[in-house]
């Protein structure tokens, strides 16, 4: 009978053993997969409300982390520019509210629309870039705005803007000065 008693003991012990196994195995699949299934999702609405909300706390450097190289370079001039400003408007810049409205992807490209406190009513774009899979704010020197697309056109009777605007000539110039 000790015989018996013996392999059974031996028999739990292992049995014991192998849940501890199996346990430990199934913990590192469980934890694989939710930290891959976060690393791969990247939303545009999410990259363009961090990238602004750091922008307008001017950290150049965590607005870097949600932009293209590009991006980066146009962030560091907009740093070395901010040293340059009042405390007032800096403290004012981090008063401004940022909503977020839509996201218009295009295959690997993203228009990210959102309005801000600053220019109520106004709805501005930010353009996005999808590389490696995670997207990424792509501001170039066209959109020095901010970091903003499309610039309003002018107002009926306003100023043209500098490329829709002519070469004056001596006649429009001396017209313009003459009193009416």
């Amino acid at each position: 009978m000790s015989i018996i008693a013996t392999s059974f003991a031996a028999l739990q012990i292992k049995q014991t053993n192998m849940k501890k196994v199996l346990s430990s195995i199934f913990m590192v699949v469980v934890i694989a997969m939710t930290i891959l299934s976060c690393g791969n999702k990247s939303d545009p609405k999410k990259v363009a409300a961090s990238y602004l909300n750091a922008l307008k706390k001017m950290d150049y450097e965590t607005a870097k982390k949600f932009g293209t190289p590009e991006t980066g370079k146009m962030l560091d001039m907009m740093s070395s520019f901010s040293g340059m400003m009042p405390d007032s408007i800096k403290d004012k810049a981090k008063d401004v509210k940022v909503e977020i409205k839509e996201a218009k992807e295009q295959g690997d490209k993203c228009v990210v629309s959102f309005t801000s406190s600053e220019k109520p009513g106004a709805e501005e774009s930010l353009n996005l870039v999808k590389k490696d899979g995670k997207w990424l704010v792509n501001m170039t020197k066209d959109d020095m705005g901010g970091g903003m697309g499309e610039s309003a056109p002018a107002e009926e009777g306003g100023t043209p803007a500098p490329d829709e605007a002519s070469p004056a000539t001596e006649n429009d110039t001396t017209k313009a000065a003459e009193p009416k």
